[in-house]
């Protein structure tokens, strides 16, 4: 028997004696075409028109040059997709068959052999059809057409009596930044986003596991699984979970079977910082006789997180326990990864939170105005012990409450909660992304001239939906600690003093209200979830930009296309007169205004963690980007780290020193979360860019775990003498946990630099060593690799030996005195 009869004989072998198979119908030959056109084009599932469309060379690039311009036409069309499967007579004698969509985007009707199915109005809903009368044992014609999303939510529109703003976006259920944002361009979609199955059943199916776990200090570790079930036929079943054999009686329709199981042995699952993400494998599998019906995997991790909230002297605070422990939250927010969310890898996912992990972070926004992530997202901040704040995607607009968008939204949450529910990384549901806010802030009642009754319906819409309707079906699909549901992020706007005395704080006064940086040491709320400044992407990520040989201008029109804040080069300018200057040639200007970001958002994040246990979270806007742009993120749309990410690193190391100016003095902070007392012995030196020691301390004793504590106050006097624009403080220790901290006393144009002789010596191909003869401020490595360290400070006399991902034949080097030269 030859192996191709082999397998054959063995599949046929596996459908006659299987109760559940599952086809994966994105593989099949896909095509699609404008619906007013008649030739069919080769298409890819999962993908969307755009991809589509560039595939078959009907469109440019959108992200190069200013093609976004020329795009715009797409989504007013209507787009139809087909396919043609085979189903074989063995499959057609299951006594059931489902075609499943687990995303189409967005208005589609679904057509089988000219049957109408479905019609679907929801990106974010899994669609599960039954078809078996509608199938023939050949070829069978799968169709959607697909509605423009943007001509629909328009005629939605019109049913309201008064104008939302960003209207039509927020009348469809649809990711909310394709409509564009001031970091995301405007590219509406359609298609059919994620995989398409045809399952075949008998008998009955697993539904759903759910791990239910109710732990506390007060009772003993108590976990059981609850297995949703759907039988056809009453009767006798066995189900397994592991090593347990439980025989079931099942009625005809839903069932759920409770399982207890045994914790002994098993480690909690920690978030990054405070030991390892245990995570635990477990098969759950239904037979009937000696027939297997269905398994389903999944992962788990034991922990428990708590939301708490008390009222105290200052105003009520906000924090994170996990397994039992008070937690400073430092992290970051999400955007999706990709503007055509298909396009996006279980690579890139892994890399981007490995990126975050290795920057000591622990927790994850998911910010509401983009999509509910895929499943390897989510995976890996399990697997890398990434808490995750997970928005609803709903974002920076008014939302409808009528009874249809009502029952969809409820639709909608039960399918995402269902599917996200097992991930231990998960910590908190959140509403929405500043619609609250919007709704109190943001003046659109005035702009659209809306009357009274107008506004009020507007308040009740949100009450119904953010306050009733989501979190009651939170309520519904989740049981335990699982549900910790936040209405709105922010809860209260960063121009009421509120803001920062309890709740989550979103605080713009930098960037959008242009405060100084230093501001930050005065703004700390309780827990800051938003904040932040845009830099450049990096020389090589910009690059990408141009379809042909790239003109590095900030003139250059597809330079000033790729900033899509209205105000971005001005604002960035103004801020780059006030603490550098505004180089003329573009290398060197990218340069300085990555470090500009980085400036300003490690003196943010310091003033956070130095306010410890007031401040108990930081997560900065944003981590990644969707396409190659200006914006706030820290890792730029190719991966590469900006400055800003290497700072970050380093301001959220587990111990941090942090020096707070005032009036009369420099305070000196040391701040720690961890989990055990340190012995310190901490040298203070001032000295000059040559290496000459200035002035010296040093100080010994024991800091308590986990606190932000002033560990020394120097007064201005003490340095009188000395001229500080030419002086660093270095703080270091090498005992029990080793730190250096350089602390500058001036503004970077206002430091008096020299030129440093910097030397790179090869030490292998993949690893070289930084040398300098006097200080060299913010050493940048140039080089299409990445670089263990860059954007860092090297004093005279030492060197830093740093590994890149690649052997490079050459590195090039710059520092601050380049563009400075003072």
């Amino acid at each position: 028997m030859n192996r191709t009869i082999l397998f054959a004989f063995l599949f046929m072998q596996n459908i006659l004696s299987a109760q559940f198979l599952q086809r994966n119908l994105s593989s099949e030959d896909w095509q699609f075409k404008n619906a007013k056109d008649q030739n069919w084009l080769p298409a890819k599932v999962p993908g969307t028109v755009h991809l589509d469309l560039m595939d078959n060379k009907i469109i440019p690039d959108p992200y190069k040059d200013e093609n976004e311009k020329k795009v715009q036409w797409i989504e007013n069309e209507n787009w139809d997709y087909q396919t043609v499967f085979t189903v074989s007579s063995q499959e057609l004698k299951h006594d059931n068959i489902d075609l499943v969509f687990n995303g189409l985007d967005t208005f589609s009707e679904i057509y089988l052999n000219g049957n109408l199915l479905k019609k679907t109005d929801n990106m974010f809903r899994k669609w599960s059809i039954p078809v078996k009368e509608y199938l023939k044992s050949d070829k069978n014609i799968l169709q959607v057409r697909f509605t423009s999303a943007v001509n629909a939510g328009k005629e939605l529109a019109k049913q309201v009596p008064f104008t939302m703003p960003e209207s039509p976006r927020s009348f469809v259920r649809k990711a909310q930044y394709q409509f564009g944002w001031d970091w995301g361009p405007r590219l509406v979609t359609a298609g059919i986003w994620k995989d398409v199955q045809l399952e075949f059943w008998n008998n009955a199916k697993i539904i759903t596991v759910k791990d239910i776990q109710n732990r506390s200090a007060k009772t003993a570790d108590h976990l059981h699984f609850d297995v949703e079930i759907y039988a056809q036929n009453a009767g006798d079943y066995t189900l397994d979970l592991n090593s347990i054999h439980q025989k079931i009686t099942l009625k005809k329709g839903i069932n759920t079977i409770t399982i207890p199981y045994d914790t002994s042995g098993m480690k909690l699952w920690q978030p990054n910082g405070r030991g390892d993400a245990n995570l635990y494998d477990f098969e759950v599998k239904l037979s009937k006789g000696q027939k297997n019906i269905d398994r389903k995997n999944v992962r788990i991790g034991l922990r428990t997180v708590e939301l708490v909230q008390e009222k105290d002297e200052k105003g009520k605070s906000f924090y994170f326990k996990v397994n039992g422990q008070p937690l400073y939250i430092k992290g970051t927010n999400w955007i999706p990864g990709d503007s055509f969310s298909p396009r996006m890898t279980k690579e890139k996912y892994r890399k981007l939170i490995k990126d975050t992990k290795d920057a000591n972070m622990n927790m994850i926004r998911v910010w509401g105005g983009g999509i509910y992530e895929d499943d390897e997202f989510y995976k890996a901040c399990d697997e890398n012990g990434i808490l995750v704040w997970q928005d609803f995607m709903f974002a920076g607009s008014f939302y409808p409450a009528d009874e249809a968008f009502l029952n969809n939204v409820k639709e909608e949450v039960k399918d995402q909660v269902t599917r996200l529910q097992n991930h231990p990384s998960i910590a908190l549901w959140c509403g929405n992304n500043e619609i609250d806010e919007a709704i109190v802030n943001w003046g659109y009642q005035k702009q659209f001239n809306y009357s009274k009754n107008d506004s009020l319906q507007v308040w009740k819409d949100y009450k119904k939906l953010f306050h009733e309707v989501i979190p009651k079906t939170l309520a519904e699909n989740l049981k335990s600690d699982k549900n910790i549901y936040w209405p709105s992020s922010p809860s209260i706007g960063w121009g009421h003093k509120e803001s920062l005395t309890e709740g989550d704080s979103h605080y713009w006064g930098v960037w959008w209200g242009e405060q100084p940086f230093e501001i930050y040491n005065e703004k700390v709320g309780r827990f800051m979830s938003e904040y932040g400044f845009q830099g450049t992407p990096t020389i090589q990520t910009t690059k990408t930009m141009f379809s042909g040989a790239p003109d590095l201008n900030l003139q250059n029109p597809t330079v000033k296309a790729h900033e899509k804040h209205v105000r971005g080069w001005d604002i960035i300018n103004e801020y780059l007169k006030r603490d550098y200057k505004i180089p003329t040639d573009f290398v060197q200007y990218n340069y300085v205004s990555q470090l500009l970001q980085a400036r300003g958002m490690q003196i943010a994040i310091e003033a956070h963690r130095r306010a410890k246990p007031y401040n108990m979270g930081t997560l900065y806007w944003q981590l990644n980007d969707c396409w190659p742009v200006v914006s706030w993120s820290s890792i730029d749309y190719s991966g590469n780290w900006k400055a800003f990410h290497y700072q970050a690193k380093r301001s959220f190391e587990p111990v941090l020193t942090s020096v707070a100016e005032t009036e009369k003095n420099y305070d000196i902070y040391l701040i720690s979360d961890l989990l055990k007392q340190l012995k310190t012995d901490i040298q203070f030196e001032l000295m000059d860019f040559t290496g000459k020691i200035l002035w010296k301390a040093s100080q010994s004793g024991l800091v308590n775990a986990d606190v932000s504590e002033k560990i020394r106050s120097i007064s201005k006097t003490e340095w009188a003498q000395f001229d500080l624009s030419k002086a660093v403080l270095k703080i270091s220790s090498e005992k029990d946990t080793k730190f250096e901290k350089l602390f500058f006393f001036n503004k970077p144009k206002d430091i008096k630099l020299s030129k440093p002789e910097i030397k790179i010596r090869k030490i292998s191909p993949a690893e070289i060593e930084i040398s300098t003869d006097v200080l060299a401020k913010d050493i940048y490595l140039i080089g299409d690799a990445h670089f263990s360290d860059n954007f860092f400070d090297l004093l005279p006399g030492t060197s830093k030996r740093i590994t890149l991902s690649k052997p490079l034949e050459n590195v090039e080097v710059i520092s601050l005195w380049d563009v400075m030269k003072n």
